[in-house]
């Protein structure tokens, strides 16, 4: 941390002004791990002003750069890790030593094939088939390989607390769907979803894309393709997940708009398309249609829900008149 007599504070890569705010970034031009040679590289950060750089890190407490996601389930990976090694060690030593034959004579005892080093010494070794002889015995007994009890259980365990720091659902993390239904299938994807919304609208779009739209603004209007002095905003549209029900899911989605909590723009925006292209699309596929003298069954205007003809245009004005006895 270097703190200026101006109230300059620079604190891992950042300096912040007097007030608080970030002015700049301190940056290496060359990665200081870097192990190729051809270029030279430069091991002294050069500042870059804040509005030049696109910083994104999710916002925790009062964090500076954020942490990553797997933080918490680093050690857990390290620990399963191991333990695979280790496991597969133990049954590869278990596969290589089949038998041990008792009453061999003196030169032949020990694990054979014997293997010396340079001094004359026995180097002890393991290999796929191998019996082993020993000292005074009349008697052969095989090795007999234990079985871990609890292997599937662990092992699953030890994933659930890596998903749980990815904060990913357990099974999308691994492809186990032999713990779940789909109800709780669905359950979890929706509050994943949910998440994954919140960092899209709260850290990636303001953080990250209006950051590089702000720069293509400023670009295009120094290259004169846009007019100076107007500000320009862009409606940002995620990708929309798939749905696990797409039936429910469709109905849910009209019941909305029937009942006014929605719009059909904002349900199509939903889906990450534009409203204006889709209904413009939509109008001109109609006509083509209509001069083509096709009928589609999912054509509203002249087949009803059911399937059947309309009766009546939907787009004619409803009657005024009274109804006659």
């Amino acid at each position: 941390m270097d703190n200026r007599p101006d109230g300059v504070r620079i604190d891992q890569g950042i300096e912040y002004d007097r007030n608080g705010r970030r002015s700049a970034y301190w940056l290496f031009p060359d990665h200081p791990g870097g192990t190729v040679t051809v270029f030279g590289r430069r091991f002294e950060s050069v500042r870059i002003p804040a509005d030049r750089v696109a910083h994104l890190f999710e916002r925790q407490r009062v964090q500076s750069r954020g942490v990553p996601w797997g933080t918490p389930a680093m050690r857990h990976i390290r620990d399963l890790d191991d333990w695979q090694h280790a496991e597969l060690v133990r049954k590869k030593t278990e596969a290589c030593l089949v038998g041990i034959v008792f009453g061999a004579e003196e030169a032949d005892q020990g694990i054979a094939p014997s293997v010396e080093d340079a001094e004359g010494h026995r180097i002890e070794q393991f290999e796929p088939g191998l019996i082993a002889y020993a000292r005074n015995g009349k008697d052969i007994k095989f090795n007999q390989p234990s079985s871990t009890g609890g292997l599937g259980e662990w092992l699953r365990g030890q994933q659930h607390l890596i998903s749980a720091g990815f904060r990913v659902p357990y099974a999308l993390m691994t492809g186990d769907m032999s713990q779940a239904n789909f109800s709780s299938t669905r359950a979890g994807l929706n509050e994943f979803r949910r998440m994954i919304e919140q960092i899209q609208w709260q850290t990636v779009i303001p953080m990250f894309c209006e950051r590089i739209w702000g720069w293509f603004i400023e670009y295009a209007q120094d290259a004169g393709l846009l007019p100076r002095g107007v500000e320009i905003f862009a409606e940002w549209g995620p990708t929309r997940f798939e749905s696990v029900n797409p039936l429910q899911d469709a109905q849910a989605d009209l019941l909305e708009v029937r009942s006014g909590f929605a719009t059909i723009p904002q349900q199509i925006a939903r889906r990450g398309y534009d409203p204006e292209e889709l209904l413009k699309e939509a109008a001109d596929f109609n006509a083509k249609m209509d001069e083509l003298g096709l009928v589609y069954d999912a054509d509203p205007r002249k087949v009803t829900k059911a399937g059947l003809v309309q009766t009546a245009d939907p787009n004619a004005a409803p009657s005024r008149e009274p109804a006659t006895e």
